[in-house]
């Protein structure tokens, strides 16, 4: 297995490295970081519906498809990436995706126990400080291998995050900053500003690089040669093309904005005969968090919508349905035009 640990790198080929060696089938660690932000989306995302394209262009910020699931991301070089890169037929391979977490995600763990940070595995892939998330992970597949890739969070820039994605009004943007900032942490924000600088990029890669060695064996240091670097090469000419990046992905009704595991910000409007209804929530490990329910529809007596958010509000949302029939039949409220199957087209997650 080979080590590539390159330190600072030209955005695009933060990504296009690992794209590359899975390709390739080459079972291999990169450690590496962009020079310049960027914007990163799943393979299975729609562009225009998750990323406020025209900010983005405006401010210079480029966006990449990823052939990898999962979110968009605001990406800089406060964040140190791990790309780990196994064949599927590699004995260390776990079964089950939740046992390969819980498995190479305890090396990034141990490092930052080392540098001072009390971080803990939280299924089913995130790690956490006390209760914040602190490192992005995610797995996947290329070709014939299993990509994990993931990062050290040494600073996050929770402004141009919730600026880059496309939301419907300010309102949203400015939760989803304060439940960013409320539940990412970064190893400034845990250790201090003078204590993190004693870690430098060049520190903490390698002791990833100690840390995973201890599960899959010894790496042999490696740089970029001519065949990795044509293989990137003709990745990042085929995955800068508007063919690529602008794919048709799947479009969802309203907008689900994951913050980290078992806690999602979700905003959903539909046009009922009545007028539209709106709601905004969260959902926390698959309950109603706080919830704003709002619209251009008539409702008697008027107190009864706020009534209906109290009665969601910590409830499963696997309950939508029982609690609106109860609602609706417990008591005289009228909502002319607005049924129980209409609330439950914005309330469903």
């Amino acid at each position: 297995m080979r080590l590539y640990s390159l330190g600072k790198v030209p955005w695009q080929d933060s990504q296009l490295i690992y794209h590359a060696l899975a390709e390739m089938g080459q079972e291999a660690l990169s450690l590496v970081s962009p020079a310049t932000p960027y914007v990163c989306i799943g393979f299975h995302q729609d562009l225009e519906q998750e990323v406020d394209v025209e900010y983005c262009k405006a401010k210079g910020i480029p966006v990449f498809r990823r052939d990898l699931g999962g979110g968009a991301v605001y990406l800089d070089g406060d964040q140190l990436f791990f790309h780990l890169i196994l064949r599927k037929d590699n004995p260390e391979v776990p079964k089950s995706k939740e046992s390969f977490y819980r498995k190479f995600l305890q090396p990034i763990v141990h490092v930052y126990r080392r540098i001072g940070i009390p971080a803990e595995y939280k299924p089913v892939n995130d790690v956490i400080a006390g209760a914040r998330k602190i490192s992005g992970t995610g797995v996947g597949e290329i070709g014939d291998c299993i990509v994990f890739v993931g990062n050290l969070i040494v600073d996050f820039n929770y402004e141009e995050m919730s600026r880059v994605l496309k939301v419907p009004d300010e309102k949203f943007r400015d939760k989803v900053h304060k439940t960013l900032k409320d539940n990412l942490t970064t190893i400034r924000r845990e250790l201090g500003e003078e204590k993190a600088k004693e870690w430098s990029e060049a520190a903490l890669n390698a002791m990833m690089a100690e840390e995973f060695q201890k599960l899959v064996g010894p790496m042999e240091p490696s740089e970029k040669d001519d065949g990795l670097s044509a293989k990137m090469q003709d990745l990042g000419t085929r995955m800068a093309t508007d063919a690529w990046l602008c794919r048709k992905g799947k479009r969802v009704p309203g907008r689900d904005v994951k913050i980290r595991a078992g806690l999602n910000l979700v905003q959903k409007a539909y046009k009922a005969p009545g007028g539209l209804i709106r709601a905004d929530f969260e959902v926390i490990d698959g309950s109603f968090g706080e919830i704003d329910l709002s619209g251009d529809f008539f409702c008697f007596p008027q107190r009864a919508v706020r009534e209906l958010e109290e009665r969601l509000k910590g409830k499963p949302t696997r309950e939508v349905m029982k609690i609106l029939t109860e609602f609706y039949g417990g008591q005289r409220v009228e909502t002319p035009g607005i049924t129980a199957g209409d609330w439950l087209k914005v309330l469903s997650s």
